[in-house]
């Protein structure tokens, strides 16, 4: 059992002092005074973050990990050039030891950022299933909550190893699914990619499988305007309207961009219950557009933060996404209300863990111990007052990755002072160095 006891304590929109949290394991046991809690538990190891801001830790509800790999390869073109520069033409040459050292590479950056869990959208099936266990050691070895969205993806337009049948698909996603279905670290879930990488029918077996599973499916929704224009030139729908004819619009869906959606789309998503997993940088960097959060908001549609893949953000922290979202909706409606920096937070924590179904994001009883310490002496974390009115502000606005002292998961300690603790950060960036010799031109 451990107490935790930092400078102030994230509650509820609030910055607490004098107050810890005790944990049991892997759980948040009890929150409350430090003086009651040592009274309580009087055997409890103390924690001392004295100088540290308690956050919970941030949860990342879309990333591409080997994408990290691509970072800064065919930058600044349009979507299709770029996925065709970077995506379609390296990840065909990327062997299972590449995809294992991408994912380190990619997890242990968001982790030194302050990500906890991430939900990692996966689709390079070339060795089958040992191409996502290569993932889900990844993310073991670092320590990182881990839900992988295995794709199912059909579109022979695509590298070879991209593409399944539906069948195997379902079969291996299943097989995944079944196999972590008792690993508190791991879930898999299904994630047909895209009306336009994935045939109806891929589709509706994803939605089907996520029903037997239980658990919830991921899919890009209107993320360009091709897609748009593709699902209304062939089924004379747009892709939220043709989505609901296949019967898989429901609380059970989880879009990824959501970008060109007309508002009674949107209203549709609220009104079945669908959440948003939301990539402000990457819609940015693709100049794919800006999604209409307010209108998301309204409807009551769930809007987690993702990151996307390296390749297209280049950033990996949630962090910065809390950022993005807000001022990129404040630019794009001229109202500076339209996304404040406690909805940004939420989208990044509790939001997240709530999209994910997990239970993360918060400081609570029964929650993981997913933790992140903030320094609250750093230079962008500065001015706070004795109020401690711009601490969540300042988080959200102005804090630098300098900020971020110490991260636990599930009860583990994997950054302290800024620094991976469960894998050598030389031995990672050893490892892509090399990786880049082997796959280069």
């Amino acid at each position: 059992m451990k107490l935790y006891a930092p400078q102030y304590l994230y509650q509820d929109g609030a910055f607490l002092t004098g107050m810890a949290v005790c944990t049991e394991k892997d759980t948040v046991k009890e929150v409350g005074r430090l003086e009651d809690l040592q009274q309580k538990y009087p055997r409890a190891a103390v924690c001392d973050w004295k100088d540290l801001i308690l956050l919970p830790g941030t949860v990342n509800v879309h990333n591409h990990c080997f994408q990290s790999l691509l970072r800064g390869i065919c930058a600044d073109r349009p979507f299709l050039e770029w996925r065709d520069g970077s995506l379609y033409k390296y990840s065909p040459r990327l062997q299972k030891e590449h995809i294992y050292g991408g994912a380190l590479f990619a997890f242990g950056e968001m982790m030194k950022c302050g990500v906890t869990t991430v939900c990692d959208f996966f689709y390079l099936h070339n060795f089958g299933t040992e191409s996502d266990e290569m993932i889900v050691q990844a993310a073991k070895d670092l320590g990182i909550r881990l839900v992988l969205a295995r794709t199912m993806y059909d579109w022979n337009g695509a590298p070879s190893g991209y593409v399944e049948t539906v069948e195997q698909a379902v079969e291996n996603t299943r097989l995944l699914a079944r196999k972590y279905k008792d690993d508190d670290m791991t879930t898999v879930l299904p994630a047909p990619h895209s009306l336009h990488a994935a045939t109806p029918e891929m589709v509706q077996a994803g939605h089907a499988l996520a029903a037997e599973l239980g658990c919830r499916y991921h899919i890009h929704v209107a993320e360009e305007p091709f897609e748009v224009e593709q699902v209304q030139a062939e089924f004379g729908a747009t892709p939220v309207e043709f989505l609901d004819r296949l019967g898989v619009v429901d609380e059970s869906m989880a879009i990824v961009h959501g970008v060109w959606l007309k508002e009674s789309e949107i209203d549709l998503l609220g009104s079945r219950g669908a959440q948003l997993c939301y990539c402000p940088s990457s819609n940015m960097f693709l100049a794919d557009g800006v999604t209409d959060i307010a209108r998301m908001m309204r409807a009551g549609v769930n809007i987690g933060l993702g990151s996307d893949g390296a390749c297209s953000n280049n950033r990996i922290s949630v962090f910065e996404e809390m950022r993005m979202a807000s001022i990129l909706q404040k630019a794009h409606t001229l109202d500076a209300l339209s996304v404040n920096y406690q909805q940004a937070f939420d989208m990044g924590t509790k939001n997240g863990g709530q999209l994910l179904q997990l239970p993360v994001g918060q400081i609570a009883p029964g929650y993981k111990a997913d933790f992140v310490g903030i320094r609250s002496r750093d230079m962008s974390m500065q001015p706070i007052s004795d109020s401690g009115e711009q601490i969540l502000p300042n988080i959200v606005y102005s804090m630098q990755p300098t900020a971020i002292a110490r991260v636990v998961v599930d009860g583990r300690l994997t950054v302290a002072d800024g620094v991976l603790q469960t894998v050598s950060e030389n031995e990672i960036v050893d490892r892509v160095q090399t990786i880049m010799r082997q796959i280069a031109d």
